[in-house]
């Protein structure tokens, strides 16, 4: 196996590319398109005074308990609640994710936000975008992999939830689909390998 990394930073944004190898010589590619995370204060926060010293930011605290704080460099969003939680949308890789945070947190301690302890951040999904290089066959691949899902009167996508690492693929005859579920960078890659075996094995996949 051979992983080759590549970033792009264009304006806001980090693009990170990887080029894997398993079992075939042709080039799979994978783009990080979005990270949540989940962060914990560990204190309550004065959401009034978040809004007064960020009026720019989103308080609707009769339709949502939270604030949205956007950033624009780079592009993400962070729901502030009161109990000191946090969600972290927008990164694109799990050190952009850091940066945001750290970012949010140093914002709201300039403006007299009282933040008094370290903060602890989990990535709890990413969503990644793939492109395997062939076309696959769904309908022969919803018989032979299990745990998949084929309705292509309703929806030209086939889900295939995978056990380990655990994430659910979306996958499409054009060779491209979408991950979702992995909590680490690392487990998307391995995933991606493994469903490229997997199809190539019981020849599901075809290259030009």
């Amino acid at each position: 196996m051979q992983v080759l990394v590549s970033v792009f930073i264009c304006g806001a944004y980090v693009y990170v590319l990887q080029v894997i190898q398993g079992m075939s010589t042709v080039p799979a590619t994978i783009t990080f398109e979005n990270m949540v995370a989940s962060v914990a204060l560990r204190q309550q926060i004065d959401l009034d005074a978040v809004i007064q010293a960020f009026p720019q930011a989103e308080y609707r605290p009769e339709r949502f308990p939270g604030i949205v704080f956007r950033l624009r460099k780079p592009k993400s969003a962070t729901l502030i609640f009161s109990s000191g939680k946090m969600v972290c949308t927008g990164a694109r890789s799990e050190q952009q994710v850091r940066h945001i945070v750290r970012t949010v947190i140093r914002n709201l301690k300039e403006h007299g936000i009282l933040i008094a302890n370290k903060p602890s951040i989990t990535i709890v999904n990413i969503v990644a975008s793939v492109n395997l290089g062939g076309r696959i066959d769904l309908e022969r691949t919803t018989y032979i992999l299990e745990r998949t899902m084929f309705e292509p009167e309703q929806f030209p996508g086939l889900i295939y939830r995978m056990d380990e690492p655990k994430v659910v693929f979306l996958l499409f005859v054009s060779g491209k689909c979408v991950c979702t579920g992995a909590r680490r960078e690392e487990d998307v890659y391995a995933a991606v390998i493994k469903v490229r075996d997997q199809l190539e094995r019981d020849a599901l996949i075809f290259y030009k």
